[in-house]
């Protein structure tokens, strides 16, 4: 029923709803001594941020970090830490008129038949937005891989629809399109690509049928 706990040693919890009053997560297993700072998670939150082109949700939240727990002067303590996002761009009356409807490129679908239920108010819980806090808790764990292990973690979009990236990545490329693409000369294809699909209505490449209201549900 859960799988909103990932990990063993180093575990976060995410909580909150797309269009609740906050989303947050507590990590659990951070050693002590780690540097915690805010404005580098926002950083990392600042890259998966929506709003920022045409391709994403228009959606444009703040992402201020509040570390509520776990953090003494600046450094964790080796307790739970808990961090908090508001939200602050949650419209719900935007749902309204699709509230009876599943979008094929979301998880209203699945959350339906494994809970028997949903919220329509931008998915609730299957919402993307729910993301936010394992990117948050995911740049504290990359931080210490660096620090302890020297480990660095790098991605990139790799495939889009039938279109995949062959080259080896050019880092200084990745961050400057809206697709985190590693070859630029791919981004005007991908962006036709995304534009064919809006016209057309449809996030599914394939021919089968969209379920597109509540009382299709079985198609």
């Amino acid at each position: 029923m859960s799988h909103n706990r990932f990990g063993r040693l180093f575990s976060v919890t995410t909580f909150g709803e797309s269009h609740g009053p906050a989303i947050g997560c507590v990590i659990d297993g951070c050693p002590p001594g780690l540097e915690i700072d805010p404005e580098e998670i926002r950083y990392e939150l600042t890259r998966r941020a929506t709003g920022k082109s045409r391709h994403t949700s228009q959606r444009k939240e703040k992402d201020e970090v509040q570390v509520l727990s776990g953090v003494f002067e600046g450094r964790s303590t080796g307790t739970p830490i808990a961090l908090l996002v508001e939200n602050t761009d949650a419209r719900s009356r935007d749902y309204e008129e699709i509230k009876r409807q599943f979008r094929p490129g979301h998880a209203d679908y699945t959350y339906w038949k494994k809970y028997g239920f949903r919220d329509p108010r931008g998915g609730g819980r299957s919402s993307a937005r729910e993301t936010t806090m394992r990117v948050a808790a995911g740049a504290v764990a990359r931080k210490w891989l660096n620090i302890e292990l020297g480990i660095e973690i790098q991605g990139w979009l790799a495939q889009l629809g039938p279109h995949r990236t062959d080259v080896h990545p050019d880092w200084s490329t990745v961050d400057d399109n809206p697709f985190f693409c590693p070859d630029a000369t791919m981004v005007p294809v991908l962006e036709e690509y995304m534009d064919a699909l809006r016209q057309r209505g449809s996030t599914q490449r394939s021919g089968r049928p969209r379920c597109a209201d509540l009382r299709q549900a079985g198609c």
